[in-house]
């Protein structure tokens, strides 16, 4: 029997185009309920391997060694000191009943030129109590990013140097939160010493730390390229008094395959004590510029008390772009 209607012909088209679909799915499926997952330990913890990083036969041990080594998230915020780039920045602040009581909304233009860096405020609009009479930031948060983006004055002889530096928690009162802050911006995982309670509690890869969380390797397309991702989250079954140990609520990192460099890093960190506590989120984006690894989009919210000091809800968006090279 022969077909001549064009709607029975569609018919039969489509027929196949649905076959061809359930076989796809359903290959799909067999394959990922064929994939299993590997477990090795290393240093005393349990790390899980994917079919991905098992079939292609990557050498995980190293490609872990590099990520707990690594220095290129933060080695990648410093070059921002030594190059030229605008930002849109965006800081919220908020009260108690999540009402907005301070904004800033502001567009900047570093330059670096003679081995010195400065900025332009190209536009901005402020509203509430965001900055004193003198001009001061009155909360921490604003005075932490402008810390990391904002250049007041002029600057000179900065490097991105990271090899063999040490960060320390220096100064007292805000200048010293803001430093414990930093560190927990750009080692996240990595024990901090000066935060009383947590300083040994933040090092995911400290003996104990096995305990408390499950670590995963995986080969995933990220952004239209094919990535490693590490994975560590607290693990599912633990009690009372493990879960208080835990500050690292989930840490993401993808990495690129060729260099191992950090490519985005998504984090949330918690903890509750006597004194402080802290609920704090980060997303961070990487991009190239001479191939160089440099911050493109942060996206920051966080709700922290310490004693002695207001309670803060905020949340800042920095969207860098134009990256220009020393003059």
């Amino acid at each position: 029997m022969h077909f001549t209607n064009t709607k029975y012909r569609g018919f039969k088209y489509k027929g196949f185009q649905y076959i061809g679909i359930i076989l796809v799915m359903f290959v799909c499926s067999s394959a990922k309920l064929n994939a299993q997952d590997t477990t090795f330990k290393d240093g005393g913890q349990n790390f899980t391997l994917t079919d991905a990083i098992v079939r292609n036969h990557f050498d995980y041990k190293e490609i872990l060694q590099r990520i707990k080594e690594d220095t290129s998230f933060y080695k990648a915020f410093k070059t921002l000191r030594t190059i030229g780039y605008s930002s849109y920045n965006f800081i919220q602040m908020k009260d108690k009943n999540e009402k907005v009581v301070a904004t800033l909304n502001s567009k900047t233009k570093q330059t670096r030129k003679d081995n010195c860096r400065t900025m332009e405020v190209l536009e901005e609009q402020v509203t509430g109590n965001l900055r004193d009479a003198s001009g001061s930031y009155n909360y921490v948060t604003p005075s932490l990013y402008a810390s990391l983006f904002f250049t007041k004055g002029t600057i000179c002889g900065e490097t991105n140097i990271v090899k063999g530096k040490v960060r320390e928690i220096k100064g007292s009162g805000i200048d010293k939160a803001k430093e414990q802050l930093k560190m927990l911006f750009f080692n996240p995982g990595k024990k901090i010493a000066g935060i009383p309670f947590i300083g040994d509690k933040l090092d995911l890869y400290d003996e104990s730390a096995h305990e408390l969380y499950d670590y995963k390797l995986d080969y995933v397309d990220y952004h239209g390229q094919l990535v490693y991702v590490f994975d560590v989250q607290p693990k599912q079954d633990l009690g009372f008094f493990d879960k208080n140990r835990v500050v690292v609520d989930q840490m993401i990192t993808w990495f690129n395959p060729k260099t191992l460099e950090v490519l985005g890093r998504n984090y949330s960190l918690s903890y509750k004590a006597g004194v402080y506590d802290f609920n704090v989120q980060m997303e961070v984006e990487m991009t190239y510029f001479n191939g160089v690894l440099v911050p493109k989009i942060l996206r920051y919210k966080g709700n922290w008390d310490v004693v002695f000091k207001k309670r803060e809800r905020g949340l800042f968006t920095a969207t860098l772009f134009d990256f220009k090279a020393a003059q």
